[in-house]
């Protein structure tokens, strides 16, 4: 994947996050839970996409 999409991708998941904690009433505790989500989901994201996390999974212990 070329890094100028990894770039679209992330300024897109920060803006989507920027409205919903802007414009979407909710209570800080949600507010917080649904950040931390999509924080952990972007990391793996860009683990899986750098193949970090890939050749984790071959590892055995």
């Amino acid at each position: 994947m070329p890094l100028i999409n990894v770039f679209v991708v992330l300024i897109v998941v920060g803006v989507i996050l920027w409205l919903i904690n802007s414009y979407i009433p909710m209570d800080g505790k949600i507010k917080r839970i649904l950040n931390v989500v999509a924080v952990i989901m972007v990391i793996i994201w860009l683990l899986r996409v750098f193949g970090i996390l890939d050749s984790l999974t071959g590892a055995r212990i």
